[in-house]
């Protein structure tokens, strides 16, 4: 065992060589291989929507620790597949984008594209016998969820990101499916209201693909992969990232207005101080052509991505928070 290595996946993507993969354990392997740094979004997503079904007065334990598994392995499941779809569809070879922020294990020739089916199929797997307990005790509404989220799972590669509608699907699966869908799985009743605040979080979500694909937005459009900042064109869609970061204090404001939250969740307009220091500036300039001087080399060439990575944690943290906070009052009457 690499505990070490363990961590520094859960931190960043890893660039292994062929001689280091080989001394790898299994575990430190699909990490890597499932980009697991980035499964800390549907951690938090699991997290609030848990938070969400105690504010309620209706929280399972074992039904949302089974939703967690399910959503942490499905995410891990797509991102074997974005990688073994665009390896095969060629948007990986040679020096492409995503090769030179983390390693591409079946680009590199650390995996095959067997080995990567063998990774994806054990995931994927996981994922649906979750799915299929926590429909046996739902019912058919939780089967309905389940199978709309294998096609995301599926398709959001190809075709869904290629024709401008993986955003869209991010909004929806972190919005009304993952949040929504959960806590209906979680409590066996659906809530507009709860779809509602959990969209703040999935606009941060969606904010980072936006991020990444106006990194990758030079390569995919010589590749013929219209994301929807191709489509938009870089500053349409820096100014469509910032938007929607607004929209997320604003659906905040709303639902503290309307009831739906206590003041408390106001905390989250602390991350307002990184938002307008760090993100604002960020968005509205182009991107750097070459590694700025203070800039983490092992992030670069990352960037527009790595602070909407940034403010989506702090925000999705003190959402959590907010909500913890929100319950334990109720809890204490």
């Amino acid at each position: 065992m690499n505990v070490a290595m363990w961590g520094k996946a859960l931190g960043l993507i890893p660039r292994p060589t062929k001689e280091e993969w080989r001394g790898l354990d299994f575990i430190s392997r699909w990490l890597i291989a499932t980009r697991a740094a980035v499964l800390i979004i549907t951690l938090i997503a699991s997290g609030i929507t848990g938070l969400l079904a105690a504010k309620e007065g209706n929280f399972d334990f074992l039904l949302w620790s089974l939703v967690t598994l399910g959503l942490l392995m499905a995410h891990a499941t797509n991102n074997l597949l974005n990688d073994l779809t665009d390896h095969l569809k060629g948007a990986d070879s040679g020096d492409s984008f995503r090769t030179r922020y983390g390693v591409q294990p079946i680009e590199a020739g650390l995996m095959s594209t067997g080995e990567a089916l063998v990774y994806a199929a054990g995931t994927g797997f996981v994922a649906l016998l979750a799915g299929a307990y926590l429909a046996y005790v739902r019912g058919l509404p939780v089967l309905v969820l389940l199978a709309v989220g294998v096609f995301f799972v599926v398709f959001y590669t190809w075709p869904l990101k290629y024709v401008g509608l993986g955003e869209l699907a991010v909004l929806v699966v972190w919005g009304p499916l993952m949040i929504g869908g959960g806590y209906y799985t979680i409590t066996g009743d659906w809530s507009w209201e709860v779809v509602l605040a959990g969209l703040p979080y999935a606009l941060g979500t969606t904010a980072i693909i936006f991020g990444k694909h106006i990194d990758k937005l030079d390569a995919d459009r010589q590749k013929g992969i219209h994301t929807l900042p191709v489509i938009l064109g870089e500053k349409v869609a820096r100014h469509t990232v910032l938007g929607m970061l607004v929209l997320q204090y604003l659906l905040i404001a709303y639902l503290v207005i309307t009831g739906f939250f206590t003041p408390v969740m106001l905390v989250v307009f602390l991350s307002l101080y990184g938002f307008f220091k760090l993100t604002v500036p960020v968005y509205r300039a182009p991107r750097p052509t070459t590694m700025p001087k203070e800039y983490r080399a092992d992030v670069w060439p990352l960037w527009y991505v790595a602070f909407a990575f940034l403010h989506n944690r702090r925000f999705g943290v003190l959402f959590a928070l907010g909500l913890t906070v929100e319950v334990a009052f109720q809890l204490a009457g």
